[in-house]
């Protein structure tokens, strides 16, 4: 699959500035995404982002990140953070249109699931989703912005390790740096940066913690 961020088009002159139009809430947005294309129980990873609109890299993110919010057995990660791997790897690396193989773009999320995870953070996201407002323009440089990606990136390791108590975190983190992206508020993409350093760092211990014991269990 292969998109990318839709600039906004050029408006004609007027004479007063017409008031700001703002984004849709995500709950909204990926409702109406997730009813979309007919009434079957699932609904494709590509025609969910497609729904979404333009900045695709920030929707997809924050929609991988959603879906590893949702109750699974431990190890599911190593599936269900691959796609997250994939689209920061490609925002560390500077690429303008975002590509998801095939397998992942054809996958199909079901649309209960979907909307339940949806629904169930509304009031987490919501007083989030209040306060943004684009602040700090120069996070969002290009080469800013491969920073970010970069840093995205290290996050989404942090995810995919397989370990009890460390998977909402990091994910949290993604979600609250991905509404950031869509609104280019950089105050709030900080906290969110904050907060993924510190999901890697608690991952980082639990590992330590798990060699150490093997390696007393092996002593």
């Amino acid at each position: 699959m292969d998109g990318g961020g839709i600039e906004d088009g050029a408006e004609s002159p007027r004479m007063t500035a017409p008031a700001p139009v703002r984004r849709a809430s995500m709950s909204r947005s990926l409702l109406r995404a997730a009813n979309q294309r007919g009434e079957e129980e699932s609904v494709s990873v590509e025609a969910v982002l497609a729904s979404l609109g333009d900045r695709s890299f920030s929707w997809a993110i924050l929609v991988f990140a959603l879906v590893n919010l949702i109750p699974a057995p431990l190890g599911s990660t190593l599936v269900t953070a691959v796609p997250l791997l994939i689209v920061t790897a490609q925002m560390a690396l500077g690429a303008h249109h975002l590509w998801l193989p095939r397998v992942i773009a054809r996958r199909r999320v079901s649309r209960k699931a979907l909307k339940r995870a949806v629904i169930r953070l509304r009031p987490l996201v919501r007083p989030i989703e209040r306060t943004l407002k684009p602040r700090r323009p120069w996070l969002f440089t290009a080469r800013n912005e491969r920073i970010v990606g970069a840093m995205l990136f290290a996050v989404s390791v942090a995810l995919f390790t397989p370990l009890p108590l460390t998977g909402a975190f990091p994910a949290w983190s993604l979600v609250v740096s991905a509404l950031a992206l869509l609104d280019r508020d950089g105050t709030v993409l900080l906290a969110g940066l904050t907060a993924g350093a510190a999901s890697i760092a608690v991952t980082v211990a639990v590992v330590a913690a798990v060699l150490a014991g093997v390696e007393s269990f092996f002593v």
